[in-house]
């Protein structure tokens, strides 16, 4: 983790990537699972420099989630364009949810209200159109329907149409594209974990018969010393100047035995070469300088958000709903006003507003007037496993860790009322033990007078999926557990300290 060998195009937990062209422009759709707002949306000239435009799922009306555990709700979409309009299908894996469709002419938004696919079996669905017109929906498994995507009816029954590498685990996230004479079916297998991979397949129809590519998988790291780890779920697409390139998920472990990653599954660039027929995928791309087409600057992204706006920016995502009643930037205008609702971040309807992790080393910081409540800063990875720092109006801050089926309060600090600044500093590990977890997370608080003391550090391999389970990676952010809690500004930088 921190390889500078490493880079992701996407970095944090933004797993499962879709990419589309259309002329010059470049979109792509992540996963989003108990997150709200689904499935984040973003834009680029050159496949490397990516900008968040919105979130597909945005309304109430469109995404449901308070019955969706954590690592379930939305699941792998499939962004594409065709006939002049974008469409998303994706999975929202809850009782609430199933296989929906939305559309929008502007992948910025506003997108339609889903229509729902019934009809449809499985997760990870992908959408391709033929010649004639015909819409063929492909799932995990690997089956096959035609669908009318309009109406969500499906016409006729599913059926499999390859089941990957013989003995392989998860054959998944299935992509179908026409290039040249042949279709090709793209799908992820052996599972997300260290022995993921990406395998393909050709035949001359949507339909098949499909051809295993003798060199299958075209592209895994398991069993490789490569500081980008379970690679697989991957989308194809063409570069400004022709050439294809392949987006994939992967990891980047920190630590030593057996590697923690914290960040979620991240996004990845890749070329493809076509040989006899077959792509075959190059290296992970870490110097973009090099690509064949200018790259643009990097964005600088603000250190601060006042919330002077209006709405909160898309960046920001909250679990699984976001009632304008609990969570306001209007309430009090430049400061973020939220009202608890869950007692605790161990509950699934805590209020929080998070932004994902993007980078090993980060310092996250927060001006927080608790006094009519109880809230804080939190380090998440699900309900289970979480680091937080919390302030109230008892006149003491307290660091509490939740780990599994253990919480304890790590520390505890009397504080002068008024407003407090609270501090979380995730810096990345480098001993040589074996057992030296990924990084340390450290949390500190600034009192009204300036005085800044630090309080507790942490080991972070427990907020780690290796330790935890599950699809997602850290978020990093505000929540109230009682009362109304306000927050003026947060501050998120990344970098070595």
């Amino acid at each position: 983790m921190g390889d500078t060998a490493a880079h992701p195009v996407l970095p944090g937990f933004h797993p499962d990537p879709s990419v589309c062209r259309v002329g010059e422009d470049y979109f792509l759709a992540c996963s989003s699972f108990e997150y709200f707002p689904g499935v984040p949306v973003f834009h680029s000239r050159d496949l490397v420099r990516w900008r968040q435009v919105g979130n597909a799922l945005d309304r109430p009306s469109q995404l449901r989630l308070s019955r969706a555990s954590s690592s379930g709700g939305i699941y792998a979409p499939t962004l594409r364009h065709h006939d002049g309009r974008f469409w998303l299908i994706t999975t929202n894996a809850s009782a609430e949810g199933g296989n929906l469709v939305v559309t929008a002419t502007d992948p910025a938004g506003p997108w339609s209200e889903p229509v729902m696919l019934p009809g449809v079996p499985g997760i990870d669905p992908d959408l391709a159109w033929d010649e004639d017109g015909s819409c063929w929906c492909t799932v995990a498994g690997v089956s096959q329907v035609r669908l009318d995507p309009e109406t969500g009816k499906i016409l006729g029954e599913p059926y499999r149409i390859w089941s990957g590498t013989p003995g392989a685990k998860a054959p998944e996230a299935p992509h179908l594209f026409r290039i040249g004479e042949f279709w090709y079916l793209l799908i992820a297998e052996g599972g997300t974990e260290r022995g993921h991979a990406v395998s393909i397949a050709r035949g001359p129809a949507p339909s098949g018969p499909f051809e295993a590519c003798p060199a299958n998988p075209i592209l895994t790291h398991r069993g490789m010393e490569h500081p980008v780890q379970n690679t697989g779920h991957a989308d194809l697409v063409q570069g400004p100047d022709g050439s294809w390139w392949m987006v994939f998920l992967g990891v980047r472990p920190g630590g030593v035995t057996p590697g923690w990653h914290v960040l979620g599954r991240e996004t990845f660039l890749a070329p493809v070469e076509w040989v006899d027929g077959w792509p075959v995928v190059g290296e992970v791309v870490s110097d973009f300088s090099a690509l064949p087409w200018p790259v643009e600057e990097p964005e600088v992204e603000p250190v601060r958000d006042d919330f002077d706006a209006d709405v909160l920016r898309p960046l920001w995502i909250s679990l699984r709903d976001r009632p304008e009643n609990l969570c306001s930037t209007t309430d009090r205008p430049g400061w973020l006003t939220l009202r608890a609702r869950g007692d605790s971040l161990d509950v699934a309807d805590v209020v929080f507003v998070g932004r994902r992790q993007q980078h090993p080393a980060c310092r996250a910081e927060v001006l927080i007037n608790a006094s009519a409540g109880r809230g804080g800063l939190a380090v998440r990875l699900d309900e289970h496993h979480h680091y937080e720092i919390e302030a109230g109006g008892d006149g003491e801050v307290h660091v509490i860790a939740r780990i599994g089926p253990l919480r304890t309060t790590v520390a505890s600090h009397a504080v002068a009322p008024g407003p407090l600044t609270l501090s979380v500093l995730i810096t990345e590990n480098h001993a040589e033990d074996a057992r030296t977890g990924p990084d340390t997370v450290s949390f500190a608080v600034t009192d009204p007078y300036g005085e800044s003391t630090v309080l507790a550090a942490l080991d972070g391999r427990y907020l780690s999926t290796e330790v935890a389970g599950g699809f997602t990676g850290r978020v990093i952010g505000m929540y109230a557990t009682a009362g109304t809690v306000r927050f003026d500004w947060f501050d998120y930088v990344s970098g070595g300290f």
